[in-house]
């Protein structure tokens, strides 16, 4: 009875490819260096998506490839938060330098 269960729900082929698309478009050195973490649990939960679907456990191939598309997602937009993070401190520090720079010249 629970392997009829299991064989009612659709094999997760594209769900793997959307997730498996998603990793890929969220590989990235960028996303590596500022959400490296995040990508990486993406990329396992693909993993785990394709044993599972190997192992015909189409509920549980599903949700993992449904779970590393949203972690794949979520590294990119960390990554591009942390991104701007960066770019506001750098703006923020020439900011201070042509301030003093400007405070020393004033002062001559």
């Amino acid at each position: 009875m629970i392997t009829a269960g299991c064989a009612s729900v659709p094999v997760p082929h594209a769900d793997i490819a959307v997730a498996q698309a998603a990793v890929q478009a969220a590989d990235s050195p960028d996303t590596a260096k500022y959400a490296g973490a995040q990508l990486q649990l993406a990329v396992s939960k693909l993993e785990a998506a394709r044993v599972a679907e190997q192992a015909k456990d189409n509920v549980s191939a599903r949700r993992m490839a449904e779970e590393a598309q949203v972690d794949a997602q979520a590294a990119v937009a960390a990554a591009s938060a942390a991104r701007a993070r960066k770019a506001a401190e750098d703006a923020r520090d020439a900011a201070r330098v042509l301030a003093e720079e400007l405070a020393r010249q004033a002062g001559r």
